[in-house]
């Protein structure tokens, strides 16, 4: 295998058959125009992004925290985490990293864009993606779009995403079942055993 070959496998999402968990902009200090309306609804999913989290370490399958920097560029993770919880935060306290967990600082709406997530995934194996976070028509479905384009199976929980707007919310869940494909019923719906036994049929 030339080099170029072996540079290919590495980076290829089709190198491993895992799930992993991706948990977008949930440590967060809901600080912006728009906070308000998108809290409340964050911390509904943050229930059950808590419930899937539990279940992806029970697991042994990876668990990787996409969040913004906060306009922060030398900020390292302990210190987002930190700044988020300076206040009274009940979302981000619920779902914050534990040890073993990755963390990613994207630049921009998408989990993909000028980040090394394309790297960690295929050498954590994984060909799978469990979309949860903040704001499903924005950075969910930013990273939806770079996930399908990537060949990657997805499920988008529709209770463990939110949105400012219930529209708006319903609209990318809408995009990303129709036109990527993605699974997006609830958790109350499907159980991960369901959905990745949908994807061997």
């Amino acid at each position: 295998m030339g080099s170029q070959d072996k540079q290919a496998a590495a980076t290829s999402p089709r190198s491993g058959d895992r799930p992993a968990l991706l948990i977008l902009d949930m440590v967060n200090c809901f600080d912006f125009e728009g906070a308000e309306a998108l809290e409340p609804r964050a911390l509904e999913a943050a229930l059950r992004i808590d419930r899937l989290r539990q279940e992806f370490r029970a697991h042994g399958w990876p668990v990787v925290y996409v969040n913004d920097n906060f306009g922060e560029w030398l900020s390292e993770p302990s210190e987002l985490v930190a700044r988020a919880l300076e206040k009274d935060n009940p979302v981000t306290e619920m779902v914050k990293p534990e040890q073993g967990d990755f963390f990613i600082i994207k630049p921009q709406f998408s989990g993909f864009y000028a980040t090394n997530l394309p790297v960690l995934l295929p050498q954590l194996g994984v060909s799978k993606l469990v979309l949860s976070g903040i704001a499903t028509d924005i950075c969910v479905l930013f990273t939806a779009a770079d996930a399908h384009m990537r060949e990657y199976d997805l499920w988008v929980p529709e209770d463990a995403v939110a949105a400012e707007n219930d529209e708006r919310g319903r609209w990318a869940l809408e995009i990303m079942a129709q036109s990527m494909g993605a699974e997006t019923a609830a958790t109350s719906q499907k159980t991960m055993g369901e959905w990745l036994a949908d994807l061997t049929q």
